[in-house]
């Protein structure tokens, strides 16, 4: 599986932002309705759709949290055009899903499915990146429920809306398929450093029809 291009700052003291983007010291809360009420016994992580062994993947709270714990320095950059340079996200790798989970050779998309049936679609080179992280902490703590307790993705070279908080699992796909913010106009890809922001921006091959 390629790699894409990333052109993240290695740290705080980087501060070259992507177009549009504005500097942010501390963290907003931003999202779209309620917050979930985390309920451990009935929490799970899943993988399915096309899978190498044609099986579902899961894991109840207790082991994902057992899974091995990497942390990446990386900013985040929001749509709303703020970024917050070298946060340290901790949590596990998206790699090591894609290991315990492989995907079939015909997968080249996933859709990350979060609490409320919320959804985000990302290119499989994308979700495959080694920054990728299905975060548990940001700063050495665990995260608040309004920032995505007990598990966001984040996808440094991506807009932020590209990892949903609140994550619940991961389905792998042979075709794309737009997810939630997709469907209502924001821009399949979602590369900042090409600031694409919204739909009407797409060239061909950026993502399937509306």
């Amino acid at each position: 599986m390629g790699q894409p291009e990333s052109r993240e700052s290695p740290g705080a003291e980087h501060l070259e932002l992507p177009p549009g983007q504005r500097l942010q010291r501390g963290w907003p809360v931003t999202h779209y309705g309620p917050v979930p009420k985390f309920k451990p016994d009935r929490w799970e992580f899943r993988v399915f759709g096309a899978t190498a062994d044609g099986d579902k993947h899961c894991w109840n709270h207790e082991e994902f949290t057992a899974l091995p714990f990497e942390s990446v320095v990386a900013d985040l950059h929001c749509v709303t055009k703020f970024s917050m340079p070298g946060a340290e996200w901790g949590g596990v790798l998206a790699r090591e899903i894609l290991a315990l989970a492989p995907p079939s050779p015909q997968v080249t998309h996933v859709m990350v499915w979060a609490e409320y049936g919320f959804s985000s679609n990302l290119r499989l080179a994308d979700f495959a990146s080694d920054r990728t992280v299905f975060a548990t902490h940001e700063g050495g703590e665990l995260l608040t429920a309004e920032h995505g307790f007990p598990v966001r993705l984040v996808v440094p070279h991506l807009y932020a809306w590209k990892g949903p908080k609140w994550v619940r699992g991961i389905e792998y796909m042979t075709a794309d398929r737009r997810g939630f913010w997709e469907e209502r106009g924001y821009h399949n890809i979602g590369d900042p450093w090409r600031e694409q922001r919204y739909s009407y921006q797409e060239e061909p091959g950026d993502g399937p029809e509306l």
